[in-house]
């Protein structure tokens, strides 16, 4: 894997060598092409101007609409002259609690290891340790390809994770979006029903337990389509859709019916472990 970044990553006087690698992937994304059916030839896109027809990739400049149709043309030399020099350090000037930072912000993750060399080794543990040890994140700024991020640096398993933060006017204010949603005060009894489901599915996070159904279905399509043109229907009417259609859900009945559910599932689990043990026993004294 190629390293994203090379440059240093500095503390006060403390300055270590570090890479950054892309901790996300999108090549396992079932990715779908426009196809011309009657050829079977994919769709291939041209650059066309309004009014004149096809253009040169070389007459083309970005522009900034100020008004319907009214654009401010930028010359690419412009553009050159106020993009960053990419810095080869990025300074830690700050330190807050992984708590304080809004998910909102949050936009790319890398993973931060250090040079191959023993010294950067050693300061790279000691400010992943440090960290660790206070529970807390480390900002900075980093300016790569022309452009600045703010970055928040946080110890992750053996090495460091780096993400990059939207500016604060990248967020939408959600008060507006907000402010529809009507004034409830809830049930007490519903309110207790809801916390005690929330109480008995928390568990510990497991990224691998959730798989995307909709990627299953349609590789499984696309298997199907390719092995023999025909596509199957399953028409039983199992689905959450077909159920649901005509039905005033009553919300008490919902969480009641839910927590009792969660009951008798972790009961036939407690019994079915029961059961093993025993059995396990049994054939351990019969031995």
């Amino acid at each position: 894997m190629r390293a994203y970044w090379k440059g240093y990553l500095r503390l006060s006087l403390v300055n270590i060598g570090i890479e950054l690698y892309s901790a996300t992937s999108s090549s396992n994304r079932v990715s779908l092409r426009q196809i011309h059916k009657p050829t079977g030839k994919r769709i291939r896109y041209q650059k066309i101007a309004e009014g004149v027809g096809p253009v040169d990739t070389d007459e083309i400049v970005k522009g900034f609409e100020t008004s319907k149709d009214e654009y401010v043309i930028l010359e690419p030399e412009e553009l050159d002259e106020i993009k960053l020099e990419s810095k080869r350090t990025i300074d830690l000037v700050q330190f807050v609690e992984s708590c304080e930072i809004d998910p909102r912000y949050f936009e790319k993750p890398y993973y931060v290891v250090p040079r191959d060399d023993e010294v950067a080794a050693e300061g790279f543990t000691v400010i992943r340790d440090a960290l660790r040890k206070n529970k807390m994140v480390g900002l900075g700024q980093m300016a790569v390809r022309g452009r600045d991020y703010v970055v928040a640096i946080k110890p992750c398993g053996d090495g460091l994770l780096l993400e990059t933060l939207r500016f604060a006017d990248e967020i939408r204010e959600s008060d507006k979006i907000f402010d529809e949603i009507p004034e409830v005060k809830p049930d007490k009894e519903m309110l207790d029903l809801a916390s005690e489901l929330i109480a008995r599915k928390t568990k510990p996070f497991k990224p691998e337990a959730f798989k995307s159904s909709y990627a299953d279905a349609l590789m499984e399509l696309i298997k199907e389509k390719r092995e023999d043109g025909a596509v199957s229907h399953d028409d039983s009417g199992d689905g959450d859709t077909s159920r649901s259609k005509g039905k005033v859900v009553d919300l008490m009945e919902a969480l009641k019916k839910s927590v009792d559910k969660d009951k008798s599932g972790a009961k036939k689990k407690t019994a079915s472990k029961t059961s093993s043990r025993s059995s396990k026993s049994k054939s351990g004294k019969a031995a």
